[in-house]
This record gives C-alpha cells, structure tokens and sequence, in this order.
C-alpha cells in the first residue's frame, strides 16, 4: 500500500491538471466570443453566433468576419507563443526573470523594423513585418554565436543576450532619432496592438508560430531533465547542447514572428509561466500546454478591456503593460517566484 501510495498522488495530480487544463480551455472560448462581440460596435453574442454559421451580407457579419475573428485569431496565435516563449526562457536560462526581450529577440525584430522604414521607406506593417522576423533571426544567431554555441550556460545566455538586446536597442533609438518618418511610425509598431494587424500578417507568420510551437512542445521532457543540472541532465540521457540550440531556435521563431505580427508585447511572457507554475509545478510536460491557453486568455481579454474603459480603444499593448506590473508584484510578493 505505501509503494501504491505515490502512484496514486501521481495519478490524482495529473487528473487535476488534465481538468484544469479543461477548464482554462472553456475560458478561453468565453473570451474569444466577447473578443468577437465587444468593441467600438457592440454585437449581441446569439447574433455573433448566428453569423458564425450562417455567414450573410449584413454589417455585422462584415464587422464580425473582417475585422473581430482575424484580429481574436492573431490574438490566440501571439498570445499563446509568447506565453511558451517565456516558459522556455525561464526554463532554458534557469531564470525567473527571463521574457522575450531578455535574448534580445525583440530587439532585433525592432531595430529591422526601423531600419526597413529609414533605409527603404516602408510604411504598411505587411511590408516590413518580413524584416522585423529577419532581425530577430538575427539577434537569435548572434546570441548563439557570443554565447558559445553548444556550451552555452545559462548565465552567458543572459548576459550575451543583454548586449545583443542593448547594442540593438541603441540602433532603434539612434534611427527614430535621426529620422521624424521612422520615429512617426515605429512609436505605433512599438506600442503594441492587435487593431493593425490582419489576416495577411496571420497568413504571413503563422507558419513560424505554428513550426516553434511544435519544436518547444517537443523540448518539455530535455528542459525537465537541463532544470537539473548539467551533471543530471546528461546522466539522463539529455543532449544539452542540442536541447539549447533547439530551444534557442523555438524562441525566435516564436517570439520574433510574434513580434513581428503586432509590436512587442511586455507582460505576457514573463508573468503567465509563473502564474502557471504556480498550479502545475515545475514539469515543463504541463507548463507549455498551460501556457498555450492561458496566455491568449489572458492577451484577449486584455484587448477586449482596452476597447470598453475609455472613450477611445486604448493599445493591447498599455493594458498588458498597466495590469502586468502590479499582478506580477502580487504574484512575487505571494509567494517565492515558481522555479522554472
């Protein structure tokens, strides 16, 4: 009975986390029909639903098929790989602080972005979004290369991605300073919002979400086994330097295309892998699903929320930014910060 005993613990805790998962789900689909519903133009949800199936020529349906279910689409698709982006930081550099600008790969994806608008006058977010995941495939090799590639720890990650995220940040600054059409129109891209971007940007990053969400759900057990160390890791059967180089990959394929769709998002990345731990524990088999789910949910509601409390839609962006800081004291001030 008492060896019975922790299979059984096993066993209720992953049918807690299976139902857990469940529920966030249903949430999740709450929050997608609101984000459909609810904006400048307020659409009642039978009417929502009646259009989702039976797709007419009224304004709603304009409303609803143009302009609510692409922009809630690329919400659920930057929402859930900035959350697992983070997740695989945290989780890769043994770092509790770790989001998707501490490797620089934000920056990278804005200092291209700034400089395909100096350089080559580009003003539609379908034209240099390309360049804005391009430079953050940039900063992603570089980090690897300054890093030391398969013997990269996870202290020189964070401090090799620090000076890529300066020297990039400096080139931004430097681009937006000297030049009033780049400052006009990156100070928009910056922000961060799901208003400007549409179907084609979803057509156009999707297959990179889609590829680095897939790549870092494949990582879950090698990142349970880097958590423990190198000696351990490796006594498991873990190829650390593989695992590094591939989670390396998973993140800039994700938290660039992302960032490149909609601006860089603060918040979402950093503070719902913690907020996740906080009921899954630890196991990375877990995390990463969670984080497929909640942090859209928590992206979308955002978004719908910056559309009803003032006058004019306020930025995704600001709203993340304005509740994620006082959550994440909450969270730290709670409790010890949740190992990743």
């Amino acid at each position: 009975m008492t060896v019975a005993a922790p299979a059984v613990r096993d066993s209720l805790l992953a049918r807690r986390r299976a139902l857990g998962l469940v529920v966030m789900a249903l949430a999740l689909a709450v929050v997608c029909l609101l984000s459909i519903a609810v904006g400048a133009r307020s659409i009642p949800v039978p009417t929502v639903l009646h259009t989702l199936f039976e797709r007419d020529a009224s304004d709603a349906a304009f409303v609803v098929w143009d302009l609510r279910i692409p922009r809630t689409l690329i919400g659920l698709a930057v929402g859930a790989s900035l959350g697992v982006a983070g997740a695989v930081m945290q989780a890769l550099t043994r770092n509790p602080l770790a989001d998707p600008g501490l490797l620089g790969i934000n920056a990278g994806a804005s200092a291209a972005a700034a400089l395909s608008i100096s350089v080559l006058g580009l003003t539609d977010l379908r034209a240099f979004v390309w360049f804005a995941f391009a430079g953050a495939a940039i900063a992603g090799v570089a980090l690897y290369l300054i890093a030391g590639r398969g013997g990269a720890s996870p202290v020189r990650l964070a401090l090799a991605g620090t000076a890529v995220a300066a020297a990039l940040s400096g080139l931004t600054q430097g681009l937006t300073l000297l030049d009033r059409g780049t400052l006009d129109q990156m100070r928009f891209w910056t922000v961060g919002s799901l208003e400007r971007a549409d179907g084609a940007t979803l057509a156009r990053v999707a297959p990179f979400l889609i590829a680095g969400l897939v790549l870092a759900l494949f990582l879950a057990r090698p990142l349970n086994a880097l958590a423990l160390g190198e000696d351990a890791g490796t006594a498991l059967g873990a190829n650390l330097g593989r695992t590094r180089l591939l989670s390396l990959v998973a993140i800039t394929l994700l938290a660039g295309a992302a960032t490149a769709a909609v601006g860089p998002l603060m918040f979402v990345g950093l503070a719902v892998p913690h907020m996740v731990r906080t009921f899954t524990g630890p196991d990375q088999r877990w995390v990463l699903p969670y984080c497929v789910v909640v942090s859209p949910t928590l992206l979308l509601a955002a978004d719908v929320l910056g559309r009803v409390i003032a006058p004019e839609e306020i930025d995704v962006g600001v709203v993340t930014a304005f509740l994620g800081a006082p959550v994440f004291v909450w969270l730290v001030r709670r409790s010890k910060v949740a190992r990743p």
